[in-house]
């Protein structure tokens, strides 16, 4: 129990200067990017739709769940089912967030390899979806969420823009992006990244040493059941890096981990139903096959460059965030800590209101319904 209590310890202090900071840069994103600029560009029907699509995807902290809702509106608001398909893939794989936390417990090379790998999933999966054909069904189109992210001042459509960008300071501006990373972002993530720092540090200071290395080292039969792991089960982009992380310092390839990386954050039951009701049979299966052959084919050159460039994953862990003292390490864990704890009480009291609104919805018809039926 102490074994395991350290390595969460030390996944925490290692990670929480990265996770606040990946967090903070999050905000910014979610606070100044205008929604609009993402929908104008996306509507055309065009390969350049697919690059963009991939592109503004990988730095947007929105897990496999969250990025659902966003997707299904650009394809109303006619988004062609390539960009989609790559809003959808890259958006969850990637993240300025979970980029930050990969380099924190793992190495540069992961670092890069992770977004890169991202961009490639989400541009084949796109180009796949428009040279497949077939009809796109759509409802009827509607218009993006333009609200005022700050603090709801106008919608966005009857304000002129010089206007609304004179109702904000900066400072408003920051102070609002600060809010939302470490309150509603946090929210989101925040039980899945405890499971997985406790995973990471039961797998670490449990299995046996040489254990992982000799039956899980690597190569193409280990990549493919870590695929199987990854698409089945949700788990966000961030949360799911220190299990890999914990998975290469156990002796697993830096390529099996990263199948992992990509397959889990990006695919599970949720997201799979909404693609195929939305998007078609086709696009579904574009969507898993590309993931799959992607995740796989990257996780082989990722451990021929591992190999090439003669580099150790194990030597850099940790090592990101050396320049800080340990005292502020220790102060910044601890912040997160607390911060983890309070996106989870709110995630529990959300879930609990939800729930009892939706209970208070179902009596209510339940009295109508016993109302009209006496009547």
């Amino acid at each position: 129990m102490w074994n395991i209590l350290g390595e969460v310890w030390w996944i925490l202090t290692e990670s929480a200067p990265f996770v606040l900071f990946g967090s903070f840069l999050a905000g910014l994103l979610y606070i100044f990017l205008n929604p609009e600029i993402i929908y104008r560009r996306l509507s055309k029907n065009t390969l350049g739709s697919v690059f963009t699509a991939s592109l503004f995807g990988i730095p947007l902290p929105l897990c496999s769940c969250g990025v659902l809702p966003a997707a299904v509106s650009l394809s109303k608001q006619g988004a062609n089912r390539g960009a989609v398909l790559s809003f959808l893939i890259s958006t969850p794989e990637s993240g300025v967030d979970s980029i930050a936390v990969t380099y924190a417990l793992m190495d540069p090379l992961m670092t890069i390899m992770r977004p890169v790998a991202a961009f490639v999933s989400a541009v084949v999966a796109g180009i796949l979806g428009i040279v497949s054909g077939g009809p796109e069904t759509r409802d009827a189109p509607v218009k993006p969420d333009l609200t005022c992210r700050v603090d709801g001042c106008c919608d966005g459509v009857n304000c002129p823009v010089e206007l609304h960008n004179s109702h904000h300071t900066f400072l408003e501006k920051v102070r609002a992006a600060a809010t939302y990373a470490f309150g509603e972002l946090f929210e989101d993530f925040a039980p899945w990244f405890v499971i997985g720092v406790v995973a990471a540090g039961i797998l670490t200071a449990l299995t046996p040493e040489g254990f992982l290395e000799r039956y899980l080292g690597g190569g193409i039969l280990t990549m493919l059941i870590m695929l199987a792991m990854g698409i089945p089960v949700y788990i966000c982009a961030t949360a799911s890096t220190p299990l890999a992380a914990a998975l290469v310092l156990s002796g697993v390839s830096p390529g099996a981990a990263l199948v992992f990386l990509l397959a889990g954050p990006a695919t599970n039951v949720a997201s799979l139903s909404v693609v195929a009701g939305n998007l078609g049979r086709r696009a579904t299966i574009i969507y898993v096959g590309t993931i799959a052959v992607v995740a796989v084919s990257m996780g082989l050159l990722t451990d021929f460059l591992y190999g090439t460039l003669d580099i150790t994953p194990r030597a850099y862990a940790g090592n990101a965030s050396e320049f800080l003292p340990e005292s502020i390490k220790i102060v910044l864990a601890a912040a997160m800590i607390l911060l983890l704890a309070v996106g989870i009480y709110r995630k529990l009291t959300h879930r609990h209101a939800s729930c009892d609104a939706a209970c208070s919805v179902a009596h209510a018809c339940d009295i109508n319904e016993e109302r009209n039926h006496n009547h």
